[in-house]
């Protein structure tokens, strides 16, 4: 498999484990079998901060682990492989998603009526609207109608650019 770009990779941590996992990814990247104790040095932080961040890492498959045991001392010591193929997939899911999100929000703004203060407090469906006597809770303002057909517009052309990401993955 070609490695995967570093902003992708950022991108799938950040999103699916967090940014403060990005320093420990940088580390074990391109490297096999990595000592816990190792990794905890490099990133300069405690061990169970470093371990917590790894479970973390394994709970979404983006790192595997063999465990050997420390002959002198008789505990188990974890070394640590990042999951480069998982970004991959990873990656997948997180369009997949978006796209949900997307064709619901499309939805709401084609069957919903909004209003919104002409300051950008707050914005209000008509019901809400109503319930507030279409003044601005925040600042008290009078709730305008908004034209909300640029808003769809824009979620319209992200939709159509997601399902041919999507497409191109499944066909290519």
């Amino acid at each position: 498999m070609p490695k995967a770009p570093g902003r992708l990779i950022d991108d799938v941590v950040s999103q699916v484990v967090g940014e403060d996992v990005l320093p420990l990814v940088k580390v074990l990247k391109n490297k096999k079998n990595v000592s816990e104790f190792k990794l905890a040095s490099s990133i300069r932080r405690e061990i169970n901060l470093t371990r917590n961040m790894l479970y973390r890492l394994y709970d979404h498959n983006l790192v595997s682990f063999n465990r050997k045991k420390d002959k002198k001392k008789g505990w188990y010591i974890y070394y640590w492989t990042f999951n480069l193929k998982r970004v991959k997939y990873l990656t997948e899911d997180l369009k997949k998603k978006r796209f949900e999100r997307l064709q619901e929000r499309l939805d709401r703004e084609e069957s919903t009526q909004f209003f919104s203060c002409p300051t950008n407090c707050i914005r209000l469906s008509f019901e809400q609207s109503t319930d507030f006597e279409y003044k601005c809770p925040e600042c008290g303002q009078l709730l305008q109608q908004e034209d909300n057909r640029k808003k769809i517009e824009d979620i319209r052309k992200e939709l159509l650019g997601l399902q041919k990401d999507l497409k191109k993955k499944v066909s290519g």
